[in-house]
């Protein structure tokens, strides 16, 4: 056997599910039953694992910042005892939960690797079986020393991974940044894409679970119906703008609501809806209000990396400003 060391987190997700009356759903035993049948994690090249469950298990649609925590807690709890991790999830919000432990897990020097599959192992035709059998490998070979996420033969960032297919078996993508690694004959690492590891003693910063709102813009949108949303106890906001920052502004409603959420604290990010490409706000007129306002540019980030990394700032207790100043500096690899 490999004399590393790798702990599996099993959270829930298509991966182990197995066919029920009311469709598939979560199984531990019969997927654990299923692991001990595939040879290959038996081989001598791969290395010694454990795996854990999480009480209960997910469809990942329920998984959220308590969830989260749940995650990071039990990688920061066995940290000092592997030398990677592997955290099985359902793809749907995969991207979040790689987006929001990158940020909760302070000064990681170890590879901690997100992956699941379209198709349940239990199926004879799966693709289970390769993505996890290569995240293990990943994890073992400490080559990566970041979250990140494997899926259908590529490795990404995973704060800069979105879900780009719902039934394709190629599932993510990362359309801002490279791949970290691509397998195919051979696994191949991209080594000038991978990030360095965090100075400092590692270190877990749990997230509260504060009001962020996404609010996605759209031809013809009635801002005024969203003015309910815009109190005191809404912290902070990802928009999602058309192009490079820019917001329809006929019947002058945007400006006075952008103000109002400013003038209550609300920490306002602007992110573009395409895939590619980054926010430039004040580049046309249609976005300058937006940075009058206040409002921050997200650049290149993703929305899933956004909302993370709002819950993850004002977890830290940073002032508004400071939020502001930090939501467009690169922390973890999330923009740039």
């Amino acid at each position: 056997m490999n004399s590393k060391r790798i702990l599996i987190i099993y959270t829930g997700g298509t991966i182990g599910m197995v066919a029920t009356e009311k469709g598939y759903a979560p199984e531990k035993e019969r997927f654990h039953k299923l692991l001990g049948e595939i040879p290959e994690l038996k081989a001598e090249s791969m290395p010694e694992w454990d795996i854990v469950d999480m009480d209960p298990l997910l469809d990942s649609t329920n998984v959220a910042v308590e969830e989260w925590n749940d995650i990071a807690e039990v990688i920061a709890d066995s940290y000092d005892k592997y030398d990677g991790f592997v955290v099985l999830h359902g793809t749907d919000t995969m991207a979040y939960t790689a987006s929001a432990l990158s940020f909760m897990l302070e000064g990681n020097s170890k590879p901690v690797v997100l992956t699941g599959s379209q198709i349940p192992l239990c199926e004879i035709r799966n693709d289970a079986r390769d993505n996890l059998i290569t995240a293990i490998m990943v994890a073992a070979q400490g080559v990566v020393k970041e979250v990140c996420l494997y899926f259908g033969g590529s490795l990404l960032r995973g704060n800069r991974s979105m879900k780009k297919s719902a039934d394709g078996l190629i599932a993510f993508d990362s359309p801002n940044y490279p791949h970290l690694m691509d397998a195919a004959i051979t696994i191949k690492y991209n080594y000038n894409n991978l990030l360095k590891p965090e100075e400092g003693r590692f270190r877990l910063r749990k997230l509260q679970n504060i009001p962020i709102a996404v609010l996605k813009v759209f031809p013809g949108i009635h801002f005024e119906l969203f003015e309910g949303i815009m109190t005191e106890k809404l912290k902070g906001m990802v928009i999602e703008t058309f192009g490079s920052g820019n917001m329809p502004e006929r019947g002058g409603k945007l400006l006075p609501l952008i103000r109002k959420a400013a003038d209550h604290g609300t920490v306002l990010t602007i992110c573009t809806q395409c895939p590619q490409g980054t926010v430039s706000l004040g580049a046309y007129e249609v976005s300058n209000s937006l940075k009058l306002a206040g409002a921050v540019s997200g650049l290149n980030m993703t929305t899933e990396a956004a909302v993370a990394k709002l819950y993850y700032l004002f977890s830290c207790g940073y002032t508004e400003s400071e939020i502001k100043e930090l939501m467009e500096t690169n922390l973890r690899g999330e923009m740039g």
